[in-house]
């Protein structure tokens, strides 16, 4: 086990813990497939495949700006691991002044789910760097560094529910149970792919496909280059199952681990010497039901099928094991029980793209907007500015129609810590999705797209694009005039803090 400390490049300390993987020898030898002609399933301006964060806000933008739009899942569900992975704690919303960073369709999706289904401080707290507000917050996922952030807990249900209606009202075309498999690339270009699902192998033509897999299966299987290197003194290359149990005062857990801290170190002790693998519960969206988001499991491949089996038959043991350890030992779980294990495995990183972009260690300390913006993410820390998320870092070096959202555009491992969560997944598909729209309008390839209308567009759906990203550097033709403000200051007032009156109950027990 490797204890990872918190610190000015991390928001958590967390125990990551050596796989050991099982011995399942392969057959070496090969079998010659037969060429055959595969039914066309239909024909699109814009197919997103993968429908985690990233592709759920690709589809829905690309749609916005008038493209027909497909959305092609493997799950029954929308969301990935925000909502099949049980990853429902959704990491940072705003800047380390309390400002919302996070806009645009994540910012809407969140004020769209019922009062009930979202949980975290109002608006009034956020930046606040009271001591006794950040440390009541630190316990419930939206303090770090003694500031309260937007960093809500959701009820994954509600967000599957949500991230499907708002799909469908926009006329996207969706597709459950189906896997992309390929994509079809004709003279350079990427124009549809090839999905299998239980009808058999079929595929879907294209003007732009959008890889939102989360993997970089699309540009991966096309040739295109992409990096595997991480940083080892970070979780984001790990692996686990999440789950939660139902049936648990949390209050109470949070009572015993703030309050007694020295029998607090001894439990976590204790369980480690019974269980092995130990992770300590997370608050939800509701008192009675903890999340636990580990334990995190390294030196495994989310690539490599075995592997991906061996962290599934493990967490679920410890799953069994932590909810006997708890019962006997932990306050507020006497009466606990197995709620559910995630559907979808926690993988954080396999590929990641080469860009004609890249956000890198190096650009944390500037602040720049970048002449290509197409976002903003909030810094790991209050040591530094905000990060400016550029268009380059979506855009494929080689290959041409695609563009790639989520966890796996272009950046260094560093920075991959942070842009692979939920709410980067948001920014990056929303602006992917409008940009293949744009490129289907213009009748270009993504790379030549208009970036002065591409940010212009991202303003009017109230996504943050700052006035200085077409005059930090070299300007492509057309950017003049295109972010004449914030998308902050876009939004609609009454739209400017959603969750003002309706948040902090649910945890504040």
């Amino acid at each position: 086990m490797k204890t990872i400390e918190r610190s000015d490049e991390r928001i958590l300390s967390s125990d990551i813990f050596e796989g050991q993987r099982t011995d399942r020898p392969r057959d070496t030898g090969l079998y010659q497939e037969a060429a055959r002609d595969i039914p066309i399933h239909h024909r699109c301006d814009v197919l997103v495949v993968g429908g985690g964060p990233a592709g759920t806000a690709a589809a829905i933008a690309a749609a916005r700006e008038g493209a027909q739009v497909t959305l092609l899942e493997r799950y029954n569900h929308l969301g990935g691991l925000s909502t099949g992975g049980l990853v429902i704690w959704i990491d940072r919303m705003t800047d380390w002044e309390g400002k919302p960073t996070i806009r645009g369709l994540a910012e809407e999706l969140l004020h769209r789910l019922p009062p009930g289904a979202v949980a975290g401080p109002a608006a009034d707290e956020w930046g606040s760097r009271d001591p006794q507000r950040a440390a009541y917050w630190a316990q419930r996922t939206a303090a770090y560094h003694g500031v309260v952030t937007w960093s809500p807990t959701i009820d994954p249900e509600r967000l599957k529910l949500l991230s499907q209606e708002m799909v469908l009202e926009h006329g996207v075309r969706l597709v459950f149970h189906a896997w992309g498999a390929t994509p079809i690339v004709q003279d350079g270009a990427a124009r549809g792919a090839i999905f299998e699902s239980k009808e058999g192998r079929m595929a879907i033509r294209a003007k732009v496909v959008i890889d939102c897999t989360g993997d970089g299966d699309m540009f991966a299987r096309a040739g295109t280059e992409f990096e595997t290197d991480i940083e080892a003194n970070d979780v984001h290359h790990c692996m686990n199952t999440s789950w939660m149990f139902g049936g648990v005062d949390m209050a109470r857990w949070i009572e015993f681990r703030v309050g007694q801290p020295d029998q607090y170190t001894e439990f976590m002790a204790q369980g480690r010497k019974a269980v092995g693998l130990f992770e300590r519960p997370f608050v939800s969206w509701r008192n009675d039901v903890a999340l636990f988001m580990g334990p995190r499991q390294s030196g495994f491949s989310g690539l490599v099928v075995e592997d991906l089996t061996d962290v599934e038959v493990r967490s679920h043991r410890l799953m069994a094991g932590h909810l006997d350890f708890f019962r006997e030992h932990a306050p507020g779980f006497e009466n606990a029980f197995l709620m559910i294990s995630a559907p979808q495995i926690g993988v954080r990183h396999t590929r990641r793209l080469v860009g004609t972009g890249r956000i890198v260690r190096e650009q944390w300390s500037s602040g720049t907007a970048l002449p290509d913006e197409v976002g903003v993410t909030p810094a790991v820390s209050p040591k530094f500015p905000n990060i400016s998320i550029p268009y380059g870092a979506l855009v494929p070096k080689q290959l041409d129609g695609l563009l790639a959202a989520g966890r796996h555009i272009s950046c260094d491992p560093n920075s991959h810590g942070f842009m692979r969560e939920i709410p980067q997944c948001w920014v990056t598909g929303q602006a992917a999705g409008t940009a293949a729209a744009l490129a289907v309008s213009q009748n270009v390839e993504p790379r030549a797209v208009d970036i002065g209308s591409l940010q212009a567009a991202l303003l009017r759906q109230h996504v943050l694009v700052r006035p200085g990203a077409t005059t930090n550097g070299p300007r492509r033709e057309g950017n003049e005039g295109a972010a004449q403000g914030t998308g902050h200051d876009t939004a609609p007032p009454s739209d400017a803090h959603p969750h003002a009156a309706r948040t902090g109950a649910s945890q504040a027990a």
